[in-house]
């Protein structure tokens, strides 16, 4: 078995630290933000001869979407995952450093983002949420490896040679779930979603890859809740669902619902 040694603090100045947390996040923004910039040229490259949403766009989106993914993100994770400990501890919720970030919280930021932006353009919302959906499995990935370092969201107790036991997690050893996800939610799921956006060009049918993202994400992120230890205070619900293939299967929903009103407005077209 391997026992979990990381650190979580890379740098640690005394009255300032810097977290791999805290690097996972700006790395997952910066890239992404650079890959969203190689898909806006080649959309409207020559090649491909089609009207999408300009470079300038994204560069002002970046600001509206980092503030939609910390508050969301962290909000998501007090609302949904611990809101009697925060209710109760209210200056916790500042200390984004410690971990603590819901993914469908943040998605709900980042939609509510993209909502002002577009009206604020005047450009369609699925214009920038196609293009999020292709980037957003790069810090989907960063920040499970960021889980994984901090030795949080540990998975269930397991005998395999790569099971590991994390330092609050107990003497046994777990399956080490977050590097599952990272490679299931982060890797696979960018390889999928960027091979129908751009060598299947669904990019270029308005909405698709939107509703292919959370349809993919949600699949993989339920099936990886099997190999993951609910929530303490949590548990599961009806004694089977964890919270978070609860608000797996809710987006799994959206994104059906997404494909089956894209396809209808082709077919009124």
């Amino acid at each position: 078995m391997i026992v979990h040694n990381f650190d979580p603090v890379l740098i640690d100045l005394g009255l300032f630290q810097i977290r791999w947390y805290s690097i996972a996040y700006i790395l997952g923004i910066v890239i992404g933000w650079w890959y969203a910039t190689k898909i806006i040229k080649l959309t409207t490259s020559n090649k491909y001869n089609f009207e999408q949403i300009q470079k300038s766009h994204f560069n002002d989106l970046i600001i509206y979407l980092v503030i939609g993914i910390i508050l969301g993100g962290r909000l998501g994770y007090v609302f949904f995952y611990n809101l009697d400990y925060y209710y109760q501890n209210i200056f916790e919720i500042f200390k984004l450093w410690q971990g603590g970030m819901s993914f469908h919280g943040g998605l709900i930021g980042v939609i509510i983002s993209i909502i002002f932006f577009s009206r604020k353009t005047k450009i369609n919302f699925f214009k920038f949420a196609d293009i999020i959906s292709c980037v957003a499995p790069i810090g989907i990935f960063l920040g499970r490896i960021a889980n994984f370092i901090n030795g949080e969201l540990y998975g269930k107790i397991s005998t395999l040679p790569w099971a590991i036991i994390f330092p609050n997690g107990g003497s046994i050893a777990r399956h080490p779930s977050q590097i599952y996800e990272a490679i299931l939610e982060g890797l696979i799921l960018f390889i999928l979603i960027n091979h129908l956006a751009l060598k299947k060009r669904l990019l270029f049918k308005t909405g698709y890859i939107s509703g292919v993202f959370l349809i993919f994400y949600s699949v993989l992120r339920i099936f990886s809740e099997i190999f993951r230890e609910p929530d303490v205070h949590l548990g599961y619900f009806f004694n089977y669902f964890s919270m978070g293939s609860i608000l797996s299967s809710i987006t799994l929903l959206a994104g059906c619902l997404i494909i089956f009103f894209v396809k209808k407005n082709e077919q009124n077209n």
